[in-house]
């Protein structure tokens, strides 16, 4: 199992390197959800969130967007999984696991941390979340 550790590191390269090992089949934890950094301008990436919410949907049945860090990450991730909804996709999918902080069983263990890089402008998941 590959521990993924997220903290200041950047959703895309998390999210891509967690579906190509998926797929690959090996299984992944991915740890401190909520400090893992989405590059951009803050207001825009709050604005583009919102706005996303409000134009999809009705007022009975809207687009369901996840309020917490590690659901978001996940979506993230099925993104860039191929035909999510049955075969190799699904099963890649079921062998991701995301954690907002660092849970007991992987306290301690050496984890992966791929690098914040250059980055001027960026937000939290967890900042995004809260709103």
């Amino acid at each position: 199992m590959k521990i993924i550790d997220g903290n200041d590191s950047i959703m895309g390269r998390i999210a891509s390197y967690s579906a190509k090992e998926a797929l690959q089949g090996e299984d992944i934890a991915i740890i401190n959800c909520d400090k893992i950094l989405i590059s951009g301008n803050k207001t825009f990436t709050k604005e583009k969130m919102e706005a996303s919410a409000r134009k999809h949907g009705t007022t009975q049945k809207g687009p369901i967007i996840r309020k917490t860090s590690e659901k978001f990450v996940k979506r993230a991730i099925r993104g860039m999984l191929p035909d999510r909804r049955e075969g190799r996709g699904k099963a890649a999918l079921r062998k991701i696991k995301c954690y907002a902080g660092v849970p007991k069983e992987f306290e301690g263990k050496k984890s992966i941390s791929l690098g914040k890089g250059f980055v001027r402008k960026a937000i939290t998941v967890g900042e995004l979340m809260r709103g």
